[in-house]
């Protein structure tokens, strides 16, 4: 649900603000904020007031003075700003409030209203580290949190840099990516947190800080991260300060909202010249392994391009099914604890076969077929590109494997892919 609020002002058609009817200035005053609301404004056929004065249009006398309701509906962080404005134009009459949850707010064209600022649908109030922080204890707090990256802000609260999970692994030596480590017992996960190289936030970070000021355009705050490729944005007020976080999931649960069927989408009308068909925008360049190969090789094929997964084919190029490095550990974890160590990044891939021959020698005898997820969702290369991204937000997927018409496995499109043709179909 999309959190709003109803503004009501309950006045009359007689007020005026600056030589105006007050109904008509408030209308413009909300229609030049330019933020993603709408307003109304409704003329009464009878009413009262405080006054014990009778408005009704059965007295020609009494008629100027009819009730006027003007309504505003407004997404919650944007109501602070109406009501100080239309507060100061109303010197006669009731302004009240109430919060609403909009299921739907489509507007024609486009997949996110008008005017949708950051600050409407960014996570407020993240979490965040000092450049003094241990990185250990950037560690921990990445490792029990839903994100996957801290903004690092000076003693004003101001960002200065980031921390992701690659800034751990690469520059203070974390083994694994969080998802893997987050499957272990609570010892295994204290030794690696201690293990981490005895560095700061400041040493790991990676700066300048990439930040989005709270009242600009979502779809510029799309243009940034695409240039940047990034996958979240610290998002700052004014003076710089850090008042949230937007990222792309936020980004695709909004337009999940304002589009949530396949109908719906269509309705947008939205148009990629000269993009028609997945096979458009897919990557081609994707791992695959062959169901017959040794899991010692899968495991080596993830490790050394730096991947978390990769998709399986038979001989002939058929898609089978698809391994995560997460798959490979609860596969093997029970079996040999010596698992951890072939995906401990700081140690060297011959090496961990040496440490472990045993389990070298299980993994050599096991094959992909064995431990390949197949309930995987696919995709053909012609399907189209608009029901393409419908599916991907319905299914809440990061990616999508793509088939030709007799199943064979041709390439990949990610959130990346769909972000860039969604905002920037030219």
């Amino acid at each position: 649900m999309l959190q709003y609020k109803v503004i009501e002002i309950f006045t009359s058609e007689g007020e005026r603000w600056e030589g105006r009817p007050l109904y008509s200035a408030v209308v413009e005053c909300v229609r030049d904020l330019k933020i993603a609301a709408r307003c109304m404004v409704t003329r009464g056929i009878e009413g009262c007031y405080e006054t014990g004065e009778i408005a009704t249009a059965r007295l020609e006398i009494a008629s100027y003075h009819m009730p006027v309701r003007i309504t505003i509906i407004v997404p919650a962080v944007d109501s602070e700003i109406v009501l100080s404005k239309v507060s100061e134009m109303v010197t006669e009459g009731i302004i009240a409030t109430r919060d609403v949850e909009v299921v739907v707010h489509k507007t024609v064209g486009t997949l996110l209203p008008r005017n949708t600022r950051v600050r409407e649908i960014m996570t407020p109030a993240p979490r965040s580290v000092r450049s003094d922080t241990a990185a250990s204890e950037v560690a921990r707090l990445l490792l029990s949190s839903d994100f996957t990256g801290l903004p690092v802000v000076d003693e004003r609260n101001r960002p200065i840099g980031i921390i992701a999970q690659g800034d751990l692994i690469y520059k203070a030596e974390l083994p694994m990516r969080f998802g893997l480590l987050a499957t272990a017992d609570r010892d295994q996960i204290a030794r690696v947190i201690q293990g981490l190289d005895p560095k700061q936030a400041r040493e790991i970070m990676t700066r300048p800080a990439i930040t989005i000021e709270q009242d600009q355009l979502v779809t510029e705050a799309v243009d940034l991260m695409l240039k940047k490729k990034v996958k979240r944005l610290p998002v700052v007020d004014k003076s710089g300060k850090l008042v949230g976080n937007i990222s792309r999931v936020d980004i695709f649960r909004t337009i999940m909202n304002v589009c949530p069927n396949w109908p719906a989408f269509q309705e947008k009308s939205i148009s990629v010249e000269g993009l028609h068909n997945v096979s458009d925008i897919m990557r081609c360049d994707v791992h695959t392994v062959l169901v017959d190969a040794p899991i010692e090789e899968v495991i080596r094929v993830i490790d050394c391009n730096d991947i978390q997964r990769v998709c399986v084919v038979d001989k002939q190029g058929f898609f089978k099914g698809l391994i995560s490095d997460q798959d490979l550990l609860f596969a093997f974890s029970g079996q040999d604890p010596g698992i951890w160590d072939y995906f401990a990044r700081k140690v060297p891939f011959s090496e961990r076969g040496k440490r472990h021959k045993e389990l070298r020698d299980h993994l050599r005898m096991r094959t992909a077929a064995e431990v390949m997820n197949t309930d995987i969702v696919t995709v053909r290369e012609d399907t189209s590109i608009e029901e393409a991204i419908c599916f991907m937000l319905e299914k809440a997927l990061k990616r999508l494997p793509v088939l030709d018409s007799y199943g064979k496995f041709k390439g990949m499109i990610s959130r990346e892919t769909l972000l860039r043709t969604i905002f920037h179909p030219h």
